[in-house]
């Protein structure tokens, strides 16, 4: 019981630096700062290919950063959709280090597996920008007021925008010695540090933190599910389902949002419980904490829909590989 919570502890942890760190990558795009000016790796003819070959990493913060980027419409459908493709979670790594399988197929496995995630995303990256013609759909406009405190608490200067010339505070406050003027840009200097203190570190650390705490509930309940269903029991589920079952029961086990999905699906596949076409249809769903993030925000209808789209794809893309294997 403790080893999983253990786990959960773990998986949350190692995701959480990734999560820090990219909510401080998108403040500095949003607030168009001279170092998160929008890349064109990320939305530039190259953005899918790149994807792809980013989600091959054996990591499972690639899809979470890939969410939040789409989420924020730093990049696009065909992008996202391409790192969720080749993304496995920790599948192959797992198979990788497996004692179950000879290292001849184990190689060829991985090396296939591998190529066809890889193709796989590419493809449907640059078919999906092409459909939608790369847009990116604009956020909801947001207003912000700027306020600005002077040196006495008392008088609070906002600006007003009156018909193309700015009104600040009221007139009464037009004649001030310097050394009012030096104290209230020692104070505005103060206060920009402070905001630049809160918004580039402080608010991404309270949002790693929000996100963090939503994946570690969520790593919990898996967690138990799986410790509850027993590992075994899941194991004996896939060794026994008929050949043409596997492209459609392993995408169900790979789209659980949870490492344990991917390992699962690996060891059966190196115990030689399941096919080729129905272990590639299961990572190719397996997008891990990716449908989290985009469930868990207000897009949550579009994020159904993406996790529907995928389902099909890869019960599709599974029986097409086993149709092929039966025919090699």
């Amino acid at each position: 019981m403790w080893d999983v919570a253990l786990d959960a502890l773990i998986d949350t942890l190692k995701l959480f630096p990734f999560l820090f760190l990219l909510y401080i990558l998108i403040e500095l795009m949003e607030h168009n700062t001279k170092v998160g000016k929008p890349s064109k790796a990320l939305t530039g003819r190259w953005a899918p290919a790149l994807g792809a070959a980013t989600g091959i990493l054996p990591m499972c913060g690639f899809s979470v950063m890939a969410a939040k980027l789409y989420e924020h419409r730093h990049v696009t459908i065909g992008t996202l959709i391409a790192v969720f493709i080749a993304t496995s979670d920790e599948g192959l790594l797992v198979l990788l280090l497996s004692d179950g399988i000879a290292w001849g197929p184990k190689l060829y496995s991985l090396l296939a597996m591998i190529g066809c995630k890889l193709a796989l995303g590419i493809a449907m990256g640059y078919l999906l920008d092409a459909i939608f013609k790369r847009r990116l759909a604009p956020l909801p406009e947001q207003k912000h007021a700027h306020i600005h405190v002077g040196h006495d608490e008392e008088h609070t200067h906002v600006e007003e925008e009156h018909e193309g010339h700015t009104h600040v505070g009221d007139e009464e406050h037009e004649d001030h010695d310097h050394g009012a003027c030096a104290c209230d840009e020692l104070s505005a200097c103060e206060h920009k540090k402070t905001s630049t203190l809160r918004l580039y570190l402080l608010s991404p650390l309270l949002h790693a933190l929000e996100v963090a705490a939503f994946v570690l509930a969520v790593n919990l309940a898996f967690g138990y599910l799986f410790y509850a269903l027993g590992e075994e029991n899941v194991i004996n589920f896939l060794q026994n389902a008929g050949y043409w079952l596997q492209p459609v029961i392993c995408p169900l086990i790979g789209a659980i949002p949870n490492c344990a999905s991917s390992v699962v699906l690996a060891e059966v596949y190196a115990l030689g419980g399941i096919g080729f076409g129905g272990f590639l249809a299961g990572l190719t769903v397996n997008a891990g904490l990716g449908y989290l993030v985009l469930l868990k925000r207000a897009s949550w209808k579009r994020g159904l829909v993406i996790f529907g789209c995928m389902l099909l794809f890869s019960v599709a893309v599974g029986y097409a590989a086993s149709a092929i294997a039966l025919a090699i």
